[in-house]
């Protein structure tokens, strides 16, 4: 019997390697070949590889106005949300975490609207609205659907973060003559700061990415990266520009994990989310 258990927790073991191999190369495979395209100033049928590598199709990409105009619109763009979404649902988690008021919970919830529904779909119905509002094709009319789209990871966790501070604390501040102010800033904010700073760097990922939105509410006018990336793919420009501009679109969300990692910390993350 112990051999037999033994035997079937290796075929499980197995399985799992076999899955997790399996889903890397899933994952992997496509940025390898994006990553190569990139780098390849010939590559013709029916080589398995290019025959030639370099760095020609990455200058005549950086050479172009449209790209560096995408490039600082999109963090304008996404520095922007990021602050707004910050200022406006940060007050409002702390304020389900923390306190009771009529309708709490059906509030909480309607946070969820904007994803329970097909995107598309509901990004018809507010372009329709702001047409006649005047933000078609306006800086801030994207800015207003990006915002949107941030509401939930900007509300539900720091409502996880909130809701899990060491309350002990803030009781032994008060009882050592701390106002609430200084207790906010002195206890509760520490004690929540690594996951908001975790769903900050997720909603500045997830804006700098967005796709939909923006070409939707923002074109002609507006033309952040990913819509420059999909109109050279559109009008069937060379591979590599579409592949350079993936490869850039990378470097933030690397550069945004690798701080999360850093900072945050999966402890401290998980911390957000504990019973």
């Amino acid at each position: 019997m112990r051999t037999i258990a033994k035997f079937s927790d290796s075929k499980v073991d197995w399985a799992g390697i076999l899955f997790a191999v399996l889903l890397t190369l899933f994952i992997a495979v496509p940025l390898v070949v994006v990553g190569t395209w990139a780098f390849t100033e010939v590559w013709r049928y029916p080589s398995v590889i290019p025959q030639q590598f370099g760095f020609r199709f990455w200058l005549q990409t950086l050479s172009r106005t449209d790209v560096w105009d995408a490039l600082f619109l999109s963090l304008r763009l996404t520095a922007t949300v990021t602050l707004l979404s910050a200022v406006i649902c940060l007050p409002a988690a702390y304020a389900f975490a923390r306190m009771s008021f009529p309708g709490k919970n059906v509030l909480f919830l309607s946070f969820l609207a904007s994803h329970a529904f097909p995107k598309f779909g509901l990004l018809v119905a507010i372009a329709g609205i702001f047409l006649k509002l005047g933000l078609i094709s306006t800086f801030w009319g994207v800015v207003l659907i990006q915002l949107v789209g941030t509401l939930m990871l900007m509300i539900w966790i720091p409502v996880a973060a909130f809701q899990n501070i060491d309350r002990r604390m803030e009781e032994a501040a008060r009882d050592a003559g701390a106002g609430p102010l200084r207790v906010f800033w002195s206890i509760t904010l520490p004690q929540a700061a690594p996951t908001i700073m975790a769903a900050l760097l997720l909603t500045f990922v997830g804006t700098f990415y967005e796709t939909e939105g923006a070409w939707l509410i923002g074109a002609p006018e507006i033309r952040t990266m990913p819509v420059l990336m999909i109109t050279f793919i559109n009008n069937q420009i060379v591979v590599q520009y579409g592949a350079v501009l993936s490869v850039m679109l990378w470097v933030p969300s690397f550069f945004a994990l690798m701080f999360a990692r850093r900072v945050v910390g999966t402890g401290a993350f998980a911390r957000g989310f504990g019973a």
